[in-house]
């Protein structure tokens, strides 16, 4: 096989870093270029091979098939643009173009892949999911297409993730001596950034259901467990039938009987999922469990999956399953 000429900016954080091993694996792939500011002329070993980082000015984009842009929120837009002025395919990781972050997402498909196959296979650009919102849309999805969730619900999340999602930029309250054995919510009030995607996400896809969300971290360095409750229209006599029925062809999503846990996916491309009815609840409730890696499915796994796509590769080329 031919090997497609691949670039990554932003290519030194965790995302980057995951993204460089993933098209380094890739047998469709061949990474021609990693940019890094802070770090250029740094190096990452790959395996045998030895990869050095260079400055985003001096990343030859021209030389790319596809460019996966793994920069911060707020600075991605304007690489994402030139990359694609240079005649590359972009899929950006960061939140510039994603749905309820501004007039862009109208026009540029969300790659929630298991949802948007057709968008992402023809699109010059794609907006990779965040990590909790591929957790949580991926879970809501079936529930909301079979029109089972009751009217005025307010949806409940409670997510934990590993400390990986927040980054790698220093910082005291991510220090080892802060979070080992501890563990804590963060952005509490429903302040977190990924409400705004996830609840554009959810009008988009027809359902006003209020959305309660608090996050947390976990002492582990990755990986989502999402805990979702859920008020239906009526009871449901199968309650794992939504999912078998949804996802029963999909490579990358497991439905389960069993509550999922982090050891079932980290450093995997998945989300497995459960479904459980609550007892001992005036009107039918339903609790939704969703395991990923935020690392890969919530991140450069999915971005993978989506630049597969849009290149005419099969889905599941170089993608640990």
């Amino acid at each position: 096989m031919n090997e497609i000429p691949v670039g990554i900016l932003g290519a030194s954080g965790y995302a980057g870093r995951e993204l460089c091993r993933l098209v380094h694996a890739h047998p469709g792939l061949d990474l021609v270029f990693a940019a890094a500011n802070e770090q250029r002329d740094a190096i990452l070993r790959l395996g045998r091979r030895e990869l050095r980082f260079v400055a985003a000015e001096d990343a030859p984009l021209g030389s790319a098939r596809l460019i996966f842009s793994a920069l911060p929120h707020g600075a991605s837009e304007e690489w994402v643009r030139r990359a694609s002025d240079a005649g590359a395919r972009v899929v950006d990781l960061s939140a510039d173009f994603r749905p309820g972050n501004g007039p862009a997402h109208r026009t540029i498909p969300y790659g929630l892949t298991e949802q948007a196959r057709g968008a992402v296979s023809g699109a010059a650009i794609v907006a990779n999911p965040g990590c909790y919102p591929t957790a949580i849309l991926l879970a809501l999805a079936p529930l909301v297409e079979q029109g089972l969730i009751a009217d005025g619900a307010t949806i409940v999340v409670n997510a934990a993730s590993g400390v990986s999602g927040a980054g790698n930029a220093p910082k005291r309250e991510l220090l080892f001596g802060e979070v080992t054995e501890d563990f804590r919510p963060y952005a509490v009030g429903n302040t977190h950034r990924h409400l705004a995607e996830m609840r554009e996400t959810l009008r988009a896809w027809g359902t006003a259901a209020d959305l309660a969300f608090t996050p947390h971290l976990l002492p582990v360095a990755r990986g989502i467990l999402a805990a979702i409750t859920v008020p239906l229209r009526a009871p449901l006599a199968n309650p794992l039938g939504p999912w078998r029925e949804a996802y029963t062809s999909e490579p990358f999503i497991e439905v389960s009987p069993e509550p999922p846990a982090l050891h079932d996916v980290v450093r995997r491309n998945v989300v497995r999922l459960s479904a459980h009815l609550m007892a001992g609840t005036r009107q039918p409730m339903l609790t939704v469990l969703a395991a990923i890696d935020n690392m890969l499915k919530g991140s450069a796994g999915q971005a993978v999956q989506n630049a597969n796509l849009m290149l005419g590769l099969p889905e599941t080329m170089g993608l640990p399953a």
